[in-house]
């Protein structure tokens, strides 16, 4: 028996291989719901009515899918060109500290429709400039940035920390570590009266609709695509390799940076140093459960968001503990891999 690398993948194939891997997750992770005393079945029908139940439910779990959204497509374009940025968790928070910091100083007396594109394009240079450090290493001293992207996710959580203690700590927050808030008018709009739902999460569907077009149908898509499947032979083809990967960080991180701006301009007002749940991290899931496709992102984020939302139901009924979440989502990320492996190569006997 040998593996054989396809020379063709089916169509078929490519579709269904995240649906089994993740029916593979359930079906591993439905063990451990049985060793823990619950029914396995009714277990998963209290996790989707825990997502999506209820009005709040449901708007609670688009609201956590929309960073995962906007960090999965960071992932997803990285990963597509072999630019392995594990630091999407650094950039969101820096967006989030650069949107406080100018939607509470320097353009706060803006009119909102001016202001909040700005602060838009602030969040996302933010998590730009920190994702090309990373990059700049690796072209100049050949290091290998999975470390320096993942080491810089601590110095950016401790540079907002002091930040937020510091120059930027509110006044009026009675000792709480967090930032000045935004002003009201930098706040995005609900989508749904008395909920938390916001355009944000619009803002992020239009965004991976506009990287799936990018990436078919523009020069620096295929470019992109080339750098990843052979640098080598891209280069020889006359792609510029170090401009090709500066746009591609350029891309990835400022997608991370804007993430955290719609996290603090769409949900909190304000930036504290537990703003994300480790939505940079759950976004490299979401961007190998979605094949690294940009659509596919969003159907990931949504498969991830409603895992942790209804995670939440399903331990209140059932007495068991919502860490079953985290680790059906690992273990999506685990099948996934092999799915990913079978749809490059075929058993031989």
């Amino acid at each position: 028996m040998r593996f054989e690398r396809r020379e063709h993948r089916p169509l078929w194939l490519v579709v269904l291989s995240p649906l089994i891997a993740i029916v593979a997750a359930l079906a591993l992770a439905g063990i451990l719901i049985a060793l823990a005393g619950a029914p396995v079945f009714e277990a998963y029908g209290r996790i989707l009515t825990g997502a999506f139940g209820t009005r709040l439910a449901a708007t609670e779990t688009l609201t956590r899918a929309t960073p995962l959204i906007l960090t999965g497509l960071a992932a997803a374009i990285a990963f597509r060109a072999r630019l392995w940025n594990i630091g999407a968790e650094g950039q969101f928070y820096l967006g989030a500290i650069a949107v406080a910091a100018l939607g509470s100083g320097a353009l706060s007396g803006l009119p909102a429709p001016a202001l909040i594109p700005l602060l838009f394009a602030g969040g996302a240079v933010a998590g730009m400039l920190f994702l090309l450090l990373p990059l700049w290493l690796r072209l100049r001293f050949a290091v290998d940035e999975v470390v320096t992207s993942l080491l810089l996710n601590f110095v950016a959580v401790l540079f907002v920390s002091m930040l937020i203690d510091g120059v930027l700590k509110d006044p009026l927050a009675f000792g709480w570590p967090q930032s000045m808030p935004v002003g009201d008018h930098a706040l995005l709009p609900k989508l749904i009266d008395r909920s938390r739902l916001h355009v944000g999460l619009l803002v992020a569907v239009a965004v991976a609709v506009a990287v799936h077009l990018i990436q078919s149908r523009t020069v620096f898509g295929l470019q992109s695509r080339a750098a990843g499947l052979n640098p080598d032979g891209a280069v020889f083809a006359g792609v510029p390799l170090g401009l090709t990967l500066v746009k591609v960080a350029c891309l990835s991180g400022g997608l991370a940076g804007l993430a955290g701006a719609i996290e603090v301009m769409g949900v909190k007002g304000y930036v504290t140093t537990d703003l994300s749940p480790g939505y940079g991290y759950s976004g490299i899931i979401v961007a190998m459960l979605a094949n690294l496709h940009p659509i596919g992102v969003v159907a990931a984020a949504l498969f991830t968001a409603t895992m942790f939302v209804g995670a939440d139901g399903m331990s209140r009924a059932l007495g068991i503990p919502t860490y079953i979440a985290d680790v059906t989502v690992a273990l999506s990320l685990l099948t996934m891999l092999v799915a990913l492996f079978f749809t490059q190569y075929r058993i031989r006997r």
